[in-house]
């Protein structure tokens, strides 16, 4: 129905490749496009919450109350330069500044909703990644430890779900 798919025509019927879709047109300045505000544009609400899962996470709080602080976010600097207190969703998608914004989301599908093997091999590159791009703050350590954590908690989510559905059939 036309009141579901509004929202997504915005974001879906524009290239991604078009400037404007992280450049504000009226506000043309890489300032504007390291804010992680700006991916908000298109990656909220009831089929993408990126943006309510990034805002309620300690990264998200940690920029939320320090953003305005150019000791914390200095957005003038390169994103290859940045050296932010918390990441934004730049500095993570766009490691060293480049425009190939990567799709690390792909390590959980659906908000953590896939129930795929984690051990097969088509996982261990994207996992690797994942731990990778964590490990520019942290140790390799802690975002394998954290990973194995979010497993577990899909597992849970998993069962929970098909409990759901089948007190909902009865």
């Amino acid at each position: 129905p036309p009141g579901d798919t509004a929202e997504c025509t915005f974001c879906h019927t524009s290239s991604e490749e078009r400037c404007s879709t992280c450049h504000q047109r009226h506000q043309f300045d890489p300032r504007v496009a390291r804010r992680s505000e700006q991916c908000k544009t298109c990656h909220w609400g009831k089929d993408h919450r990126d943006w309510e899962a990034y805002d309620i996470s300690i990264h998200g709080t940690v920029y939320q109350v320090n953003k305005t602080d150019p000791n914390n976010f200095d957005f003038s600097k390169k994103l290859s330069d940045a050296d932010y207190v918390g990441p934004t969703c730049q500095y993570c998608h766009m490691r060293g500044g480049h425009h190939n914004v990567q799709r690390l989301s792909t390590v959980y599908t659906s908000m953590g909703m896939s129930n795929a093997d984690r051990g097969a091999p088509l996982w261990s590159e994207k996992r690797d990644t994942w731990v990778s791009v964590c490990d520019d703050c942290h140790s390799p350590r802690f975002a394998r430890e954290n990973l194995q954590a979010m497993d577990e908690a899909c597992k849970d989510a998993g069962i929970k779900y098909t409990e759901t559905f089948k007190i909902a059939e009865n």
